[in-house]
């Protein structure tokens, strides 16, 4: 079904008389730099994209770009046998492209102007029109050392900047980029850009044209590069322009612009396509990636033109295969098809794949509409992101002795061939106390996970890699997962764009337990003298110890020291056995006069001796126990705790006493809690229960450890939120003279912090703080003891200029920070007659400017027809009678100025931009 559609006119923006067809052509376009020779040299490949108007008739067959070093350069167009092509619609496409060799590294921007833009736009320069407006692009981006730092080539666009929408439907456009070095790229709106990149003054977003409901939205996906307009108001012609951003190692390196161009019709009822196809997908490389794309339209009658851009398209390995979705151009085109039109994307993904970033697939609907001769249906578009993941090392094993811990994974791992050298090597991650943690599988790497990595390798034993942990500690239990490492290599083989796979499956163990393990330290008596604490312990394995080598008898010695770490430890109970199987005690009551278990934390260890040896066979890891602290504040305590334990701690219960029984009030994983709602000055208690485990079968789990019992008294101590602040003048309303002194004050208004958050809820008083010059320390000059008065008057005691901040306070005197600060400045204001009589006659007798005001000083020179300076002056009232610079009468006739003006502003005195000059007609 094929309908007419009619380029709907505006009539404030679209009547334009007289326009010249040389003058107006540009539509579209952008720069692509692509970094050449295997990155070896500094030579680039610049690619210019221009889409212009087919009519004008006047697309060059060169054009000059700008290379940023200092050089410019005329540049040829390449495309159909460099004279361009039609795309119909009146839009032709011309590619110019030139190679070009820079002294050596660095941030270059490549640009180029060329007048000028397509008249008729919408959104820039009523009524003037935007055939006067020069059509500007850039693109800034970074060359390395290819040997040393990596290749570097910016995105390429693979959809079209030039689109069409109807009005009252919701237009989309995704420019389908594609980054050849696997870097990062983000998406922004900017303003287009004119006359050698400056910002287009009257340039109006399409949403903000005069006229405008304020309804319409405009945006564009930072992560997908999605553009969504809804909805077009008015028909014509729009310009928008987009920043496509690439970042390599948490730095920008790379700034595209797209300048690009909408066409808006008058559709009558004519909707655009709808798309229904996965938004991710996420894939462990060497899967398929099969789904159905399913396009629709809300014009039963209209056929579907359904087509794919995007990265997979393009790949040097395994591209994704056209199968049964067509690119939009090329041999076999898409083309259309009665509705629904469902195809199937496929897509074989293999290890070269992998990477941080997803894989953008841009699906575009087209309906049958006609415009004019041409067909130009409109359309939809969806992006559908798919992540390649490397897959992870299998059968994780691990072995340990009494010194160290032996990692070994599955060999071969199943991407170590990826072409290019891809594969890196392995990383291995090591956590201590056991493995809680439940990971996404599309979601590579360990950060985040409580794990820590400790090497790089890609060690071979006994057909399987390997790692050997030397830096381990007995008692403790270390989990270990691996990961795979993915990187392009620079000229020297020097990686960079490092990806990391999935995590294997983690393997926990302990070194051989020939010592007892503490498992408990807990708190049964808080009190600042004769505290109680409660130490449990394990006793040594049988065939890590190996009783026959290490015969008994057999002795425990515990040793306590209070905090953390780093104290002195002390032998607080000692326990012999004369067999292995008569160790029996494994637990222990501390109590002593000295043991303030309400004001400090205690740590214990075990040492343990076998065979009456002087010296202990080893230790048991240092456990702490548990220990609150609260900080009161505004109805509210913050509670939080610290300990020091070999084994993990999972979660916690916090209880607050009642009067009569402890209450369970929250149950958290982090060690941080906020108590909330509570009563000022009232006393509120708790304690903290630990669950923790060492992640072994055959130890306790989970193993609770109490902290002591701890008391606060909320109190108010938060500072209201800061005011609003707005300062107002004659100078931003220009109602009075500023040679009258009762207009030169500030008006100052401000909100009530109460009425801007909730959080505030007391606001008795204001201060009001003011500075005369930017730059310099804010100074207290008012308070305001009234919070339902918002405003103050402030009579600077020169001119007006000066920044303002007003703070708010609470019944407590808790100050809040400053408001926002706002200068306001003078607006001086110095002008000059151009005749005066100085006659004797009492009237007009003195050359003096008129009523002026901010005016410090001025240097005047006045000059004779012959160029002769007859008098000067730096007195702003100047008051020149007529007389040279001796003093004597000059004659009448005309007198030439100059003058420049020192005004006192906000940043202190400085000159005016302008200098003043003119005639002077002196008349006697």
């Amino acid at each position: 079904m094929k309908k007419n559609l009619r380029l709907f006119v505006f009539p404030a923006f679209l009547i334009f008389a007289n326009i010249s067809l040389f003058a107006t052509h540009n539509r579209a376009g952008e720069i692509v730099i692509e970094q050449v020779d295997g990155c070896t040299s500094n030579t680039i490949k610049c690619t210019l994209y221009l889409y212009t108007k087919t009519s004008s008739a006047i697309d060059r067959p060169e054009l000059e770009v700008f290379w940023g070093d200092g050089t410019n350069e005329l540049i040829p167009r390449v495309n159909n046998g460099g004279s361009g092509q039609s795309l119909g619609n009146d839009v032709s496409l011309n590619i110019y492209t030139a190679f070009h060799t820079y002294d050596g590294p660095g941030r270059f921007s490549v640009s180029m102007t060329d007048p000028k833009r397509n008249g008729g736009l919408v959104n820039l320069d009523p009524p003037n029109g935007s055939d006067k407006v020069d059509f500007f692009i850039r693109t800034s981006f970074t060359l390395f050392s290819g040997q040393s730092q990596g290749c570097n080539s910016t995105p390429r666009l693979d959809n079209s900047p030039i689109g069409y929408a109807c009005i009252g439907e919701t237009y989309t456009h995704n420019p389908a980029a594609f980054d050849p070095d696997g870097d990062l790229l983000t998406y922004e709106m900017t303003v287009p850009l004119g006359n050698s990149g400056s910002q287009l003054p009257l340039y109006y977003f399409p949403t903000e044209v005069p006229g405008s409901s304020g309804n319409s939205t405009l945006e564009i996906d930072p992560v997908t590069g999605t553009i969504t307009w809804d909805a077009p108001e008015f028909g014509g012609e729009y310009n928008i322009a987009f920043y496509i951003i690439s970042w390599r190692n948490g730095m920008p390196i790379d700034t595209t612009m797209r300048d690009m161009q909408i066409l808006v019709y008058d559709c009558d009822d004519n909707r655009a396509p709808e798309i229904q196809a996965p938004d991710e997908i996420c894939v462990v490389a060497g899967e398929l990636v099969a789904f159905n794309v399913v396009a629709t339209d809300p014009n039963a009658g209209d056929r579907i033109k359904l087509s794919a851009t995007g990265t997979p398209f393009l790949l040097d390995v395994s591209p994704a295969s056209n199968g049964e979705i067509w690119r939009p151009t090329g041999s076999p085109a898409a083309e259309f098809d009665e509705q629904p039109v469902v195809k199937t994307f496929r897509w074989q993904t293999t290890c070269e794949h992998i990477s941080d970033l997803p894989y953008t697939v841009v699906f575009r609907a087209e309906d049958d509409f006609v415009i004019g001769a041409d067909e130009a249906g409109l359309a939809f578009s969806k992006a559908v992101q798919i992540k390649v993941v490397g897959p992870p090392p299998l059968d994780v094993q691990a072995e340990a002795s009494s010194a160290r811990i032996d990692v070994s994974w599955a060999l071969p791992y199943a991407c170590e061939n990826a072409a290019d050298d891809f594969f890196l090597s392995f990383s291995v991650w090591r956590k201590e106390g056991g493995d809680n943690y439940t990971f996404d599988n599309c979601m590579p790497g360990l950060a985040g996970s409580g794990y820590s990595w400790i090497s790089n390798t890609s060690e071979e034993a006994n057909g399987r890699y390997f790692f050997t942990d030397t830096n381990v500690e007995r008692g403790r239990t270390y989990c270990y997962r691996i990961l795979a490492r993915f990187a392009r290599r620079t000229g020297t083989g020097q990686p960079y764009n490092i990806v990391e796979s999935l995590a294997s499956d983690f393997t926990c163990l302990q070194l051989s337990r020939e010592v007892p393990l503490i498992t408990h330290v807990t708190v049964n008596e808080t009190a600042n003298s004769f505290g109680e604490m409660e130490v449990r312990w394990v006793k040594p394995l049988a065939k890590d110890l190996d009783t026959l080598l290490n015969p008994g008898p057999y002795r425990y010695e515990l040793q306590r020291a209070s905090g953390f770490r780093n104290g002195q430890f002390e032998v607080i109970a000692n326990f012999s056995s004369p067999t292995y199987y008569q160790l029996t005690p494994d637990s222990f009551i501390d109590q002593n006069i000295d043991l303030n278990t309400e004001g400090d934390p205690y740590h214990y260890r075990l040492a343990f001796y076998v065979n009456n040896e002087t010296e202990p066979i080893g230790f048991a890891a240092d456990a702490s126990s548990v220990f609150l602290k609260i900080n009161p504040t505004d109805n509210r305590n913050d509670l939080s705790w610290n300990f020091d334990v070999p084994w993990t701690n999972q979660k916690y219960d916090v209880l607050r006493w009642n009067g009569m029984n402890w209450d369970l009030i929250a149950t958290v994983l982090d060690t941080v809690y906020q108590d909330t709602g509570l009563v000022n000055g009232r006393e509120y208690c708790y304690y903290v229960a630990a669950y923790g485990s060492y992640g072994l079968a055959d130890i306790e789990s989970p193993q609770i450890n109490l902290s002591q019992e701890a008391c606060a008294v909320p109190i108010d101590n938060v500072p209201p939120c800061p005011p609003s602040l707005e300062v107002s003048n004659i100078c931003s309303s220009m109602e009075s003279s500023c040679d009258e002194a009762e207009d030169l004050e500030n008006l100052l208004l401000w909100t009530n912090p109460m009425d801007l958050c909730a959080e505030t809820d007391d606001v008795v008083s204001y201060r009001v703080y003011f500075s005369p010059q930017e730059d310099t320390e804010l100074e207290w000059i008012a308070t305001i003891d009234d919070s339902g008065i918002t405003d103050f008057t402030h009579f600077p005691e020169r001119g007006i200029a000066g920044c303002y901040a007003v703070t708010a306070l609470d019944t407590f005197l808790n100050e809040s920070v400053f408001s926002n600060i706002v200068c306001v400045d003078n607006c001086p204001n110095f002008t000059l007659p151009n005749t005066f009589t100085p006659n004797g006659d009492g009237a007009n007798d003195s050359f003096i400017p008129y009523p002026y005001c901010f005016i410090e000083s001025i240097e005047l020179a006045i000059f004779n027809r012959w160029g002769e300076l007859v008098y000067e002056t730096r007195d702003p009232d100047i008051n020149w009678r007529g007389e040279n610079l001796n003093g004597r009468d000059l004659p009448s006739g005309t007198y030439y100025y100059t003058c420049k003006v020192f005004e006192q502003r906000v940043t202190g005195i400085v000159a005016s931009p302008e200098l003043l000059n003119g005639y002077i007609d002196l008349v006697r």
